[in-house]
């Protein structure tokens, strides 16, 4: 048995097309759309009279694939949950990039929340947490060459 790769990241969000926006913002680009539906479908995620829309967005190179779902049906009763980094379960994505500063003023100017300044973590990299919409945590890093 060997386990080769993670195939993909599933974030779940309310607003597809806002969360498409963000990360085509970032520099992702769509890589496929689809909707999905069906008795098929309602027994690989164990729900009932399930409806999705999805976006799956990647990297130039392709090796990223972030998949954005939407839930048309059954919806989420609780709604989004504000989580902080250190808030139990799975909890943030990180991306490798360049030119961290410009990024992060990018992000500023479009409104998004920073949780610090970049921060140098001894002479390896530079470090920067952003919230993305429906408390969707980023962390960039640049390696310091």
């Amino acid at each position: 048995m060997k386990i080769n790769r993670i195939d993909h990241v599933s974030i779940n969000v309310n607003d597809l097309a806002k969360a498409k926006a963000f990360f085509l913002d970032l520099g992702l680009e769509v890589h496929a759309e689809w909707e999905l539906d069906g008795e098929q479908l309602d027994k690989i995620v164990g729900l009932t009279n399930v409806k999705t829309a999805c976006v799956g967005l990647g990297m130039p190179d392709g090796q990223t694939w972030i998949e954005l779902v939407t839930f048309h049906s059954p919806s989420d009763e609780k709604g989004i949950q504000q989580t902080f980094a250190n808030t139990l379960g799975i909890r943030h994505i990180c991306f490798a990039v360049e030119d961290i500063e410009s990024i992060v003023t990018k992000l500023k100017n479009n409104g998004k929340e920073i949780f610090s300044e970049i921060q140098q973590y001894e002479t390896s990299y530079k470090l920067c947490y952003v919230r993305g919409p429906e408390g969707i945590i980023l962390e960039l890093a640049e390696k310091i060459r």
